[in-house]
């Protein structure tokens, strides 16, 4: 912990004290007036929740009786949902990718598979998973689990052919074990290679069926130890599936052929069908097609059977999609994916295998997508999924997270957005089911906003830890078309998408919304309930200065002002545009010259139709200057309250009046401070510093690509993974020395020295650490304000610090924060509410002087954060009262300053991965933790924080990860998570009938204990596998004695549980009598028909 230096305080509470006769004259009382609540008490940091679609998956299992999904990854990630809002996430402690997953149907646990050969067992009764046994093997590669319904014993099939029984109750392996070449014997001359597949007869459970990749199956007899029959085949093996009668089974083969087998007649198949294949004339083999990698065959009790396999497409078909094919009956349906299927699992009626499947759903797992589709309607549409798996559907570029929003958001956004979802879906509900929200007592409303790639922006709903899509909006709408490839905007900023959504800012309160895209664009948005067509889309095209030592020529030095007025800003666009203009090469050779006034973008001619939601309301564009394309936007902020919207970037910063349209001041870095610029100013390369290629990192593949206001513009020691892959030494050196706009605030403060009432202003600061004010005069009535527009004045640098500057916010004498005024919503396309706004009442204004005297000037506090310090500054004296270096070795990424139930405090995110929390005003250290080390630039442009202590960031291309820096948040997180397992009564199994019964049909069940237990097998071989204890046990007491609420469900479930059992027991108890008295009425009908018959009337 940093110690402050007392001195240096006291030193500026004097200077404070003697600055002037209008200055406010705390004193040394300043420390006692502000009372500050927040303590190191009050904050924990802690992981919540794990929202979209799971990374790179790798394996799916679902749980028939409790409707819960499993999906493992790649990363030994593990995802578990259930009915909508329920979700689950938990990571194996290797790392390693998850090859296999077998739940134990309804026992709320599941056994996982990595590809470190290690097993683990998951207890699911608690609502933070936790493992409970792991089992290493250390001689053999584990490639298949099996784990018959209701049996306590595994089966692991492994690379050299073994398979091996472990006892998931003590997670022990027993000295049974099936040797490859006890199975196969002379079958084949050579090793069968990996098993692909176990299962056991679903009428005779001692009968086990073993696949092995070169093509041979074994149907094992467990009693026996010895092989009944083997059936070969020419194929390699992907999979197999049994009839629930137990007679046949099928196969999938790697030329594409599906082979029915009968059990008994091991010779040749029964039958051989080639789905996709084409059968020649003169009845030759069909041409092979590519591997069936899954089958799955489901039947009917009163229908044809189901038949789902994923592959075997004919080679032919290049460049298709992956398919599903369902082959019911004699129609066969080929459902296209948009991505290449990793897994499918067909969701049945029973759990049981011996009885008539009744498939009602599949449930397909596509490397980025989860798609589940409904088998009982005709054409097989798809289930509305009603899980955030839509994240990734374009590339995430910025988000924003805002807790503590007005409460009829929500149902706002919800209302417009409803009507944008797709028809088509099956009318049934979603089958995954399982699982009980949380009981949490979080209720504040919470909306998470996401820029895409793409140009759009998506609006959820992430209350209660929850996510749900809310509405939205696409960007590129504004924007005319590409008729074809050779129409595509080509922005010579970035190589693609030259839509993506870089910086967005949003008010609440007025809806507001301004969103600044990598192609120097920034589009104002208004929220409106009523659909309109706008005729001509207005537009504001703003060239930004250069420097003196930037501009090559004298025309380009005239062009040069404070403040450029822009000809018909409000008129159509074409109007700014030459005939028939494209974008050409910014190539000087260029027959019609340099490339100059022109956007990077086409805003469209045609009207254009705006669905109720967020509506376009001005539309400004950069403009090439000279031949070079414009920089790309830094900062962005809007003020609802005064009309306006600043942005800045590498050139300067400008300020447009969207109100009446008008660009009020557009001025370059080093005018703003007039003469008294405190840095000497080199001059640039010759070389003009294109905008390098990649303005938006690929999140497809997780490179280290990074935005400029992602990465650290002023650090002394830059780490070579933060620096543009793709620019070139000689502009990374331009672009370090050159300073840019880093952020805006803008605020109802006492902005000059000596000022005695707060005014509106605008204060900027820049990657150089600078921090200067601009104030604002805004007319005091709403009919001035749309008549007159505000004047922007300097007001000079106010203060400097280390590194570049990442926000600011103002507090009042109580130091409570000092929001900046905003204007309450209103709907622009309806009259009556046009008319209500023009009541100046609808104005929110700044908060009123707390704690100052009568007559006496109030004092106000600016708190600026910058990459390496944090600083309180009192006003209207602008001295400095408290400072604090943050990092010295690293630098921060993101800083907020936000509020907490009882104080407010700065958060912030640092590049080595500590996230830490610093009071207000006194900057004391109150959380210094390190939780992530930057891996990836994606964390550092998504990593944000909110109000009340929460905060998101990317973990992954397809992932938002939630946090929370709030000790009561995690105090009440136990509660807040929903619960996994609830008790769900097993279904009954399928009646064998009397004469099944009488005469040996139907299933045979088998006791597995007296095979595989130690008394009967012996012990297995120490150096074969390694028991490692789980935490999941002590983890589990923990979760569930959190509370009289965990204690008295788990005491609930455990009556449950003990209940359900007895009324099992009695329904057992109550067959069996009904069928002795069904044997004894049968046994007394047949007595009496043959009791005076002769033995040869028989």
């Amino acid at each position: 912990m940093k110690k402050f230096n007392i001195r240096k305080v006291l030193d500026g509470l004097t200077n404070v004290s003697s600055s002037s006769s209008a200055s406010p004259q705390p004193g040394n009382r300043e420390n006692d007036t502000i009372q500050e609540n927040l303590q190191s008490e009050h904050f924990q940091l802690c992981k919540t929740v794990r929202h979209g679609f799971p990374y790179q998956p790798s394996a799916m299992a679902f749980d028939a009786v409790q409707k819960i999904l499993a999906i493992g990854t790649q990363s030994g990630a593990l995802r578990l949902f259930g009915r909508a809002g329920v979700e689950c996430y938990c990571q194996h402690e290797s790392g390693s990718a998850v090859i296999a997953l077998q739940f134990l149907i309804n026992e709320g646990a599941l056994v996982s598979a990595l590809a470190d050969d290690s097993i683990h067992l998951w207890n699911l009764r608690q609502k933070l998973p936790a493992v409970l046994h792991s089992l290493k093997f250390n001689r053999e590669r584990i490639t298949f689990l099996h784990l018959p319904f209701q049996s306590k014993w595994l089966y692991v099939g492994t690379e050299r052919g073994n398979i091996h029984m472990v006892n998931v109750e003590s997670f022990t392996l027993s000295g049974y074990v099936i040797m490859w070449n006890k199975a196969i014997e002379l079958s084949s001359k050579t090793h069968p290679g990996p098993v692909v597949h176990i299962s056991d007869n679903p009428m005779d459970e001692g009968k086990l069926l073993i696949g092995f990749e070169c093509g041979i199956v074994v149907l094992w007899d467990l009693r026996t130890k010895k092989a009944d029959y083997r059936y070969t085949y020419d194929e390699a093996i992907h999979s197999v599936a049994w009839h629930h009668e137990g007679k046949q089974f099928i196969c999938s083969h790697s030329d594409g052929t599906l082979t029915i087998w009968n059990i008994r007649v091991p010779a040749k198949p029964a039958q051989i069908i080639t789905p996709h294949g084409k059968h020649p004339k003169d009845g030759k083999k069909p041409e092979p097609c590519k591997p069936i990698l899954k089958v799955e065959y489901k039947t009917t009790r009163a229908g044809d059977p189901f038949m789902v396999l994923s592959g075997g497409l004919s080679y032919d078909t290049v460049g298709r999609r992956a398919c599903l094919t369902v082959m019911h009956g004699k129609s066969t349906a080929v459902l296209e994916m948009d991505y290449p299927i990793v897994d499918f699992l067909t969701l049945c009626e029973t759990p049981y295998p011996n009885d008539f499947q009744e498939p009602y759903a599949v449930v397909i797992l596509l490397e980025k997508d989860l798609v589940v589709i409904d088998l009982a309607q005709i054409g097989y549409p798809i289930f509305e999924n009603p899980y955030p798996l839509t994240l990734h559907e374009s590339p995430v570029t910025c988000c924003e997270y805002f807790a503590d929003c007005p409460a009829e958001l929500i149902p706002a956004l919800y209302s417009v957005g409803s009507r944008q979802k797709r028809q088509g879906y099956s009318k049934k509900e979603w089958p995954i089911s399982g699982g009980n929200w949380g009981q949490g007592t979080q209720s504040y409303p919470e909306i998470i906003i996401t820029g895409h790639a793409d140009g759009s922006i998506k609006f959820w709903d992430a209350s209660a830890i929850m996510l749900q899509v809310l509405y939205k909006l696409k960007t590129a709408k504004v924007f005319e078309k590409a008729r074809n490839k050779e129409d595509k905007p080509s922005t010579d900023i970035v190589d693609e998408d030259p839509f993506a959504i870089q910086i967005l800012t949003w008010c609440p309160e007025s809806r507001m919304l301004c969103v600044a895209g990598v192609s120097a664009h920034v589009i104002i948005y208004r929220f409106s309930k009523q659909e309109v067509t706008t005729e001509v889309v207005q537009l504001l095209e703003v060239r930004m200065p250069y420097e003196l030592n930037d501009v090559d020529s004298p025309e380009a030095a005239g062009e040069q002002t404070p403040a450029v007025s822009t000809p018909g800003a409000t008129s159509s666009p074409q109007s700014a545009l030459p005939p028939a203009q494209t974008h050409p090469s910014t190539s000087s050779n260029s027959s019609d010259g340099p490339r100059d006034n022109v956007p990077c973008l086409k805003v469209r001619c045609s009207p254009l139709k705006q669905s109720p939601g967020y509506q376009v309301d001005l539309v400004v564009q950069l403009l090439w200057v000279s031949g070079e394309p414009p920089q790309q936007i830094t900062s962005l902020a809007l003020n609802s309250a005064y009309g306006l919207v600043v942005f800045g970037n590498f050139n300067g910063l400008a300020v447009v009046d969207y109100f009446q349209k008008t660009l009020l001041m557009n001025v370059g870095v080093q005018e703003l401070y007039g003469l008294a610029d405190p840095f000497q100013r080199q001059p640039r390369s010759p070389r003009k510093a294109r905008q390098p290629s990649g303005g938006v990192c690929d999140v497809n593949d997780g490179s280290n690509a990074s935005e400029d206001r992602c990465k650290s513009p002023t650090s002394d020691a830059k780490d070579s993974s933060f620096s543009r892959s793709r620019s070139s030494s000689v502009t990374s050196l331009e672009r370090e020395s050159r300073e840019i706009i880093s952020s805006f605030h803008f605020s109802e403060t006492l902005s000059r020295k000596g000022e005695a009432m707060p005014g509106p202003s605008l204060w900027v600061g820049t990657s150089q650490g600078s921090m200067l004010v601009l104030p604002l005069t805004v007319p005091a009535s709403s009919e001035l304000r749309m008549q007159q527009a505000p004047a922007v004045s300097f007001g000079g640098v106010v203060t400097r610090l280390k590194g570049g500057i990442l926000s600011m916010a103002t507090l009042d004498s109580a130091g409570a924060p000092l929001h900046p005024p905003y204007e309450l919503w209103y709907d622009p396309n309806l009259p009556d509410e046009r008319e209500e706004k023009d009541r100046w009442k609808r104005r929110r204004p700044a908060s009123p002087p707390s704690g100052s005297q009568e007559g006496a000037p109030d004092t106000h506090y600016v708190v600026l954060c910058s990459e390496k310090q944090a600083e309180v500054i009192v006003l209207p004296a602008q001295t400095s009262v408290f400072k604090h270096n943050i990092t010295e070795a690293s630098f921060v990424l993101r800083a907020d300053v936000v509020q907490m139930n009882t104080g407010c405090c700065i958060a912030c995110f640092c590049a080595n991965g500590h996230i830490m929390a610093l009071s207000l005003p006194s900057l004391r250290p109150l959380l210094d933790v390190n939780y992530l080390p930057l891996t990836d630039m994606r964390i550092a442009r998504t990593f944000c924080f909110s109000n009340l202590g929460q905060a998101l960031y990317l973990t992954s291309p397809t992932e938002i990860q939630r946090l929370t820096y709030s000790q009561e948040t995690c105090d009440n997180l136990q509660e807040m998570l929903c619960e996994l397992f609830t008790p769900v009564e097993t279904p009954e199994a399928p009646n064998r009938g009397f004469f099944k019964g009488l005469f040996g049909g139907g299933a045979q069940s088998l006791d597995r204990e007296d095979l595989f237990g130690e008394t009967a097998a012996g012990k297995a071989s120490r150096s074969l596998a390694q028991h490692i204890p789980g935490p999941g046990g002590m983890e589990g007491m923990k979760g569930a004695a959190s509370g009289i609420v965990g204690d008295l469900a788990r005491t609930r479930m455990a009556l449950d549980e003990r209940g359900q059992k007895l009324g099992e027991l009695d329904e057992r108890t109550a067959a069996m009598m009904a069928s002795a008295d069904s044997f004894s009425k049968h046994a007394h009908d047949m007595m009496l028909k043959y009791k005076d018959k002769k033995w040869y009337q028989l």
